[in-house]
């Protein structure tokens, strides 16, 4: 039984792009139905969202509150050992990412019985672990869409 969706940001929960002015402020476009999904869908099917990143944002703080998410690593280089440190039994973890720095927790995941997902526009080397790949790209309700499966399949 899935207790934890982890999820990464930048290429998951949005598009990748980040929008930068001539003053440098950025941002970030993050979809409406994946905020639901994490939002009011996990919380009644029992299960804890977690955002792993590497990059550090305060837009990700603010979005994350929005959403009720409690725990944000941002920064973090070894997203294994972070992982670890919140969750004693990764088969009930469902992973969802879309790049080469997702591909060691990814790992630890899959062969701990955990189920994993990505975007349909993530690189090769994680399309080819996944158990589910999204048909919407990422920031495009992709983490909307494994959530909607993990719950119809009953993981």
């Amino acid at each position: 039984m899935i207790n934890y969706l982890v999820m990464d940001v930048d290429g998951t929960l949005t598009d990748g792009k980040i929008y930068m002015g001539a003053s440098g402020e950025s941002m970030k476009a993050f979809n409406i139905k994946d905020g639901y999904g994490i939002h009011d869908i996990l919380p009644i099917n029992g299960i804890i969202p977690i955002i792993i990143t590497g990059r550090t944002s305060k837009i990700v703080l603010n979005r994350c509150k929005e959403l009720g998410i409690t725990e944000i690593h941002q920064g973090v280089t070894d997203k294994v050992t972070t992982l670890k440190t919140l969750v004693d039994d990764l088969s009930c973890v469902a992973y969802i990412g879309d790049d080469l720095n997702d591909i060691a927790c990814m790992n630890e995941v899959k062969n701990a019985g955990g189920v994993l997902g990505c975007p349909a526009d993530a690189v090769d080397e994680v399309t080819k672990c996944v158990d589910f790949k999204s048909l919407h790209n990422g920031g495009d309700g992709a983490v909307r869409d494994f959530i909607e499966w993990l719950i119809s399949n009953n993981y």
